[in-house]
């Protein structure tokens, strides 16, 4: 009895006699369509190859130029069924960079090319530009040398995080310095105040997805350490942030949200526990714990968990670990935000192989706390299995491992995130369908159409 690898062998031998035997019939060329060619980042598109030999075996691949001039690609396996046709939407994949029927996975499986730098992360800065992934069907099964030989159709597609009459907006005012985002339309919308981890710097991207879904959107920077000297200036700081959009003409004021990534999240919680201007109308906080030193600074927030940084630890890669340098998660309330003051919905956002910060651990005692103090009906949780700290807006790429220069001490190391890439890239696509619902249902009273490219 031939073996499963045996089997396939013949199967592919025959497949490719039969490919010969049909091209040599053949007159028109294969065509390969994208649609829809232009689309946000978070919508899907259908890949489709039509006019092929029956029983073709094929390749498809997409490859990215990055703005910092590495390339990332992603491929599979296909073979055309009786018509000539390749749905990626409908037909297996049997074997590349995923296996199986994923519609986007020549998206979300991208890694970088064979050879690249180590420690990449894929991340757009130019907002005005789209994400340009250049898709090509290829004979036979391939996963090398995609360089060295002709595709037999291309097609170039266009990924956008700032839909069409999205503004953008520099923000230098009342010391915060940001980016404002304002959907097209006559407004008011609700606003959110966007915040991203601890490596500092301004990053827009969700932001400006964000506001093509009908949210003024603010991508705060975060400001260097030593720079506001008191954890009293620091949180005036984030207030007036949080003010400057919540004032803003195209804003109504009293729907305005937070949303944050890891440091971010910390300081979501703390704004919407402590602060005495004004609260939020809800939260989202992805990847985030709740330890926060009352009465630090953000870098002496940082400080304090070094002093227990012999907990962190270097895994079988050289790859740095610092989940279990907040562990356990403390009791004493003066380290930690006092969630029992948040009086808004919170939606939290975590992965079970966060290999950052004991995202998961910290969100059961968020849920104690919350509880003891009767408000475990504002909190709503999602956790998914073998995802990792970087959960972003869905079809980016899966980083399990990337190079990171920390804002406080500028040392240099590959940091261990986590997560597998096809259930963490399940999970970014499900987590952003359910923030979005949770923020129409307690930013909109209405339902406003998003924007379409």
């Amino acid at each position: 009895m031939l073996s499963l690898d045996s089997l396939w062998t013949v199967v592919t031998c025959q497949a490719k006699q039969i490919q010969r035997l049909s091209t040599m019939s053949q007159t028109n060329p294969p065509i390969l369509s994208v649609l829809p060619i232009r689309a946000l980042v978070d919508e899907k598109f259908e890949v489709l190859v039509e006019n092929l030999p029956a029983g073709s075996p094929v390749t498809l691949h997409a490859l990215h130029h990055s703005e910092d001039k590495d390339y990332w690609e992603a491929y599979a396996h296909y073979i055309s069924d009786h018509r000539g046709t390749v749905s990626v939407a409908e037909d297996l994949s049997f074997g590349g960079t995923y296996t199986g029927i994923e519609p986007m996975g020549l998206l979300w499986s991208m890694r970088p090319v064979p050879g690249s730098r180590t420690g990449l992360r894929l991340r757009k800065m130019d907002v005005h530009s789209p994400m340009l992934v250049n898709i090509s069907v290829y004979s036979g099964h391939i996963a090398e040398g995609f360089r060295e030989q002709p595709p037999l159709a291309s097609a170039l597609t266009e990924r956008w995080y700032m839909a069409p009459g999205v503004r953008r907006i520099d923000i230098k005012e009342k010391g915060v310095r940001g980016t404002l985002f304002i959907p097209p339309g006559p407004g008011p919308f609700p606003g959110l105040m966007d915040m991203w981890g601890g490596s500092g710097g301004l990053l827009e991207y969700r932001a400006a997805l964000l506001a093509s879904h009908g949210y003024v959107s603010m991508a705060l920077e975060y400001f260097s350490p030593g720079e506001l000297q008191s954890a009293e200036l620091e949180f005036k700081y984030f207030e007036a942030a949080f003010n400057i959009i919540k004032d803003h003409p195209q804003v109504i004021p009293d729907r305005v949200g937070l949303f944050g990534l890891c440091l971010g999240a910390v300081v979501t919680m703390y704004l919407a526990a402590e602060s005495t201007i004004t609260k939020p109308r809800c939260c989202v906080c992805v990847s985030g714990n709740h330890f926060y030193p009352r009465g630090e600074t953000l870098s002496g927030m940082h400080k304090a968990m070094m002093r227990n940084s012999h907990k962190a630890r270097m895994d079988e890669n050289d790859h740095y670990i610092v989940r279990d340098v907040t562990l356990p998660i403390t009791s004493d309330l003066s380290m930690k935000v006092d969630v029992r003051k948040i009086n808004c919905p919170m939606l939290l956002v975590n992965g079970h192989d966060d290999q950052n910060t004991p995202a998961v651990e910290s969100a059961e005692d968020i849920a104690q706390m919350m509880h003891t103090a009767g408000k475990e009906h504002l909190l709503t949780r999602l956790h998914y299995p073998d995802t990792g700290h970087l959960i972003e807006p869905p079809y980016s790429p899966h980083f399990r491992a990337t190079k990171f220069i920390t804002e406080s001490t500028k040392a240099k190391v590959i940091l261990l995130w986590g997560g597998q890439t096809k259930p963490h890239s399940d999970a970014q696509e499900d987590s952003w369908r359910k923030i979005l619902a949770f923020l129409q249902q307690h930013l909109y009273s209405t339902s406003i159409p998003k924007a379409k490219m």
